[in-house]
């Protein structure tokens, strides 16, 4: 089962942190409209196709080809976002993160723990694989600071190939100055960390992660945001086996430290081997040249694909064929 976990965060709106808060009138149906590709071959939540400010794809529409090429069951959990997604989803919360540089991030976080933990009761006992995925713009910082605060140093990748490092090592000053803590200073607090300076998609994610039986093999679909709810589950007290999967794009970016949180936190890690790099579609070309890289669960996505028996092959070329229908739709 694939579940995408969709949520919105004030932060987002802080200019030049997210390219999807580029457009801080459109940044609300970011994550909605990711979630709709789920179940449509663009959204429906929104008129514009799923693309960021400089014309490149959403990597939702890998998660797309990935899901049509292997048939596996997929959902949706909205956990905190201003506009609910056209397709069907379940809804825990629709208030947003708040800005964690003057207040904490999610002060209803036992509620969205509680009803993430009862969805999680519901998991198809038949299904013995959960693949738990994100939209959420902003994301990165937040994962960031999750990290910092449970004593995990080191950078997060970006959705485009310009990382804004130094306003995101801001908001951690910031951040850290209202809470009078250092690195590691929320260490051993859980799930109240992430209420302070996280956000509601890694509340929910870590708190239905650690309520599957532990006969469920559990996969976070995505790069340094499930690396901060990997880190959540462990100072929880979750020791079952985590594998984070994304892409290689992520992999690669020297600012994502995947593979350095990986061993800290001890979990194991995948790296999808896209390669768009002969693509005619310059939207899908570009992501070779460092935007984009992850979102949707596109790297986890093309894992269960290839479980399930897909090739990369099928996977890409389901990708282009999908592009090439949203454009010539307009």
């Amino acid at each position: 089962m694939f579940q995408l976990f969709i949520a919105e965060t004030e932060l987002a709106r802080i200019p030049g942190l997210s390219a999807a808060g580029a457009n801080v009138d459109v940044l609300p149906y970011t994550a909605p409209a990711d979630a709709d590709m789920l179940f449509y071959d663009r959204p429906k939540v929104a008129a514009s196709l799923p693309f960021d400010p400089f014309g490149h794809p959403s990597p939702a529409i890998v998660t797309r080809a990935s899901l049509l090429e292997a048939g596996f069951a997929a959902g949706t959990v909205r956990v905190g976002t201003s506009i609910a997604p056209a397709s069907p989803h379940v809804t825990i919360s629709e208030a947003v993160g708040r800005d964690m540089r003057f207040e904490p991030a999610v002060p209803d976080f036992e509620k969205i723990a509680e009803e993430a933990a009862e969805l999680a009761s519901k998991f198809d006992k038949n299904d013995k694989c959960a693949v738990l995925a994100e939209s959420v713009p902003g994301g990165t910082t937040t994962a960031m600071l999750v990290l910092r605060a449970l004593g995990y140093h080191g950078t997060v990748s970006s959705a485009g190939p310009e990382n804004p490092l130094a306003l995101k090592e801001s908001v951690w000053r910031d951040t850290a100055e209202r809470l009078e803590i250092e690195e590691g200073g929320l260490k051993g607090y859980g799930l109240s960390a992430a209420a302070e300076l996280g956000d509601p998609m890694q509340i929910a994610v870590a708190a239905y992660a650690a309520a599957l039986p532990e006969s469920v093999e559990v996969t976070l679909a995505g790069g340094t945001q499930m690396m901060a709810v990997a880190a959540i589950l462990r100072d929880m007290g979750v020791k079952r086996d985590l594998l984070v999967a994304t892409t290689k794009y992520v992999h690669i970016d020297p600012t994502s430290c995947l593979e350095e949180y990986a061993a800290k936190i001890g979990v194991r890690w995948y790296a999808a081997p896209l390669d768009f790099s002969r693509s005619r579609f310059k939207g899908l070309a570009d992501y070779e040249k460092g935007f984009i890289k992850e979102g949707v669960g596109a790297g986890g996505a093309v894992w269960y694909a290839q479980r399930l028996g897909v090739s990369m092959e099928r996977i890409q070329g389901r990708t282009e064929t999908l592009y090439e229908k949203m454009l010539n739709e307009g």
